[in-house]
């Protein structure tokens, strides 16, 4: 068998599948079906600075080939992950990395130090949040936006420093080279795209926040080519995600330039995904006569 071991900026990881953040909670749920071992690592539920009870219902929907949400980063709050989530995930015999989202530059940095204290092995920044201090434009949808917060959370970020960028841009490329330039030690893209739906009858959106987040087998292409563009502008180690479902969808996303992945929304239909993924790739890499995943990673030829 192909060695399947992986690192991402100096943390090791034993495979390259891990459970994308907002699809995988703090992991418990997911523990009664396998041990969470079997994964390289766990993106936690995003944390923000504060609890927040989220967006009100209809906040999921599923959609052709994926699902829209709006569920608006439900979560206990950073303090209470520290104090009652993160002790069980570090006996789980996987990676953690925590996922922080906020509202202004002082929300990222206020809990980058504390979990710069915490055994955390890496801490991923979501930039698709509104900065509130800028008339609600998001972090991630200009250089300049996404240079700044990442320079920002360096300075108090001791632990390897992941930044997640948004596809709802013109240039991918030139969005993961600022993140690069300003410090960030890896990228994680793409998170989803912003769709809507509307039901004819009642002629209202059928999620209450009016848009969400596209995720799913339809968003998939986009990723392989964001990905792939991003990998074309920086040196620093890519985790690509973004409707991966199966084995040879994985396959395709190390090709495109992806080090590690991020398994997400197949999850709700099929829990099992990571480990069919796993023994798919094992077998394809027998079958192509190679030693490391690590070969397949930005191995595509383009004509």
């Amino acid at each position: 068998m192909a060695d399947l071991k992986v690192t991402i900026a100096g943390v090791e990881l034993a495979n390259p599948l891990i459970a994308a953040s907002g699809t995988f909670g703090f992991g418990h749920e997911y523990a009664e079906f396998y041990p969470l071992s079997t994964l390289g690592g766990i993106s936690c539920k995003g944390i923000t600075l504060k609890e927040r009870p989220g967006n009100p219902p209809p906040r999921i929907a599923e959609t052709p080939s994926g699902m829209l949400n709006a569920v608006g980063l439900q979560n206990p709050g950073v303090d209470h992950f520290i104090e009652h989530d993160l002790p069980w995930l570090r006996q789980q015999g996987t990676a953690v990395i925590a996922n922080i989202a906020g509202n202004t530059p002082e929300d990222y940095c206020a809990m980058a130090e504390k979990l710069s204290d915490t055994d955390v092995d890496m801490i991923e920044m979501n930039i698709s949040c509104p900065n509130v201090k800028q008339g609600g434009v998001q972090f991630g949808t200009s250089c300049a936006g996404v240079g700044s917060i990442t320079a920002a959370v360096r300075k108090y970020c001791k632990k390897p420093l992941m930044v997640k960028l948004s596809p709802n841009v013109a240039d991918i490329g030139e969005i993961a080279a600022a993140a690069e330039a300003s410090g960030a030690d890896a990228i994680s893209l793409i998170n989803t795209l912003t769709g809507m739906r509307i039901d004819i009858r009642t002629r209202r959106p059928i999620i209450r926040n009016n848009t969400g987040g596209l995720s799913g087998p339809a968003v998939f292409p986009v990723a392989v080519r964001m990905v792939w563009q991003a990998s074309q502008r920086v040196k620093i180690p890519i985790v690509g995600l973004g409707g991966i479902a199966t084995w040879q969808d994985a396959a395709e996303m190390l090709l495109a330039g992806a080090s590690a992945l991020q398994i997400g929304t197949v999850l709700f239909t099929d829990p099992y995904a990571p480990v069919k993924i796993l023994d798919g790739l094992n077998r394809f890499l027998d079958e192509q006569g190679l030693d490391s995943v690590t070969e397949l990673t930005g191995g595509v030829r383009p004509w």
